[in-house]
């Protein structure tokens, strides 16, 4: 059965992923900004929520570009480190989302070996910075040889379906070292397909609905901050993807 990752930032949508069949979910801030660190207070409640589902925290100091001052990597090594220190009452697994590229594209290898020393024995995905190396095989040898677990790419295009001649050949080139999580445009509609053509074990997206703002007032300065909607996960959306996904193995 193909693994199913829910990218959040409502703390709601935890309890909508868990209850929609999720087997993990990324936890975010500000997924308008392509996702930041979320509070330790959202991690905290995050980890009360859960009964059984992984949760794997986005670590990214800011938005913009993924070339990190040193300032910035040791905040994002202290985030990891309180992150860790949290209580998980149902102990479920714990991981971090890193990266970090230097300015011509190329990994971060040093920025990026702080983090993961600082994950300690979780398990680390490397995020979709991936995406924007200028070699992606090589650049996945060298994830490896950093002992990350987990890379998640959409094949170095904009959607994992587009992609999915080069996912296949990342699979390939994975098997048994790391593995490749495939995000970008999964949506339950296209989800059996990219498996069949690709074998990527792991999916992920971002499972969302907009619903209707709970505020009353309109107009005005209101707008600035309120549009009359925000995007929440959803565990129909969820199910949909899980229950597509079964009838791939089936």
């Amino acid at each position: 059965m193909t693994l199913v990752e829910i990218c959040l930032d409502d703390l709601d949508g935890v309890a909508a992923a868990e209850r929609g069949g999720a087997d993990r979910i990324e936890l975010c801030s500000a997924l308008s900004e392509g996702g930041i660190t979320p509070s330790l207070g959202t991690a905290a409640a995050a980890l009360r929520q859960v009964t059984s589902m992984g949760i794997n925290v986005l670590v990214r100091q800011r938005g913009g570009d993924f070339i990190f001052s040193e300032a910035e990597v040791s905040a994002m090594v202290d985030d990891i480190v309180a992150i860790r220190g949290l209580p998980n009452p149902s102990g479920v697994p714990l991981g971090f989302v890193i990266g970090a590229l230097r300015p011509d594209g190329t990994i971060d290898v040093a920025a990026t070996a702080r983090m993961r020393e600082a994950c300690g024995d979780a398990p680390v995905t490397f995020h979709k910075a991936f995406d924007q190396t200028p070699d992606l095989p090589a650049s996945l040898d060298e994830l490896i040889g950093l002992r990350v677990d987990r890379v998640l790419t959409s094949g170095g295009v904009a959607t994992a379906a587009d992609g999915a001649e080069k996912l296949a050949e990342l699979v390939v080139r994975a098997r048994g070292r790391v593995t490749i999580l495939a995000g970008g445009g999964v949506r339950p509609a296209n989800v059996a397909e990219l498996i069949r053509r690709t074998g990527v074990p792991e999916v992920h997206l971002r499972a969302s609905e907009a619903r209707p703002s709970a505020s009353r007032a309109a107009g005005g300065a209101a707008t600035v901050y309120d549009s009359g909607f925000r995007m929440v996960t959803s565990s129909a959306v969820v199910s949909a993807v899980v229950a597509e996904l079964e009838q791939v193995t089936a």
